[in-house]
């Protein structure tokens, strides 16, 4: 089962959210999800546990506890969406209308 891990420290590093959850039963991987451009976390993470019961009582016992100061969000992560074309998202870039030169579609003669 994978879990969503919301509103971190910032400080909080894969370890110690490893530890945090181990205690309820056996942790198949923590990842605290880091910003690519900054190297910062971004206060969010995931735990993934294979026993269904143990996931389910890591939830009950920490979700909206104070962990480091902050209380912490936990519950079960939903399907990743997926991802719209990293170009951009789906528009044209250059706001041309769909026409070369960047004019808006806006054609000025100057004869």
């Amino acid at each position: 089962m994978n879990l969503y891990v919301g509103n971190l420290a910032y400080s909080m590093g894969d370890d110690e959210l490893n530890a945090l959850f181990a205690v309820h039963g056996e942790v198949d991987s923590a990842r605290v999800i880091m910003d690519r451009a900054s190297g910062r976390s971004k206060g969010f993470g995931f735990v993934e546990m294979s026993d269904e019961a143990a996931a389910k009582a890591a939830i009950e016992a920490i979700n909206g506890t104070e962990v480091n100061g902050r209380n912490i969000v936990v519950n079960e992560a939903r399907p990743r969406e997926e991802r719209r074309d990293s170009r951009g998202g789906g528009f044209n870039r250059n706001r041309s209308g769909g026409r070369e030169g960047g004019h808006g579609g806006f054609r000025r003669d100057f004869n």
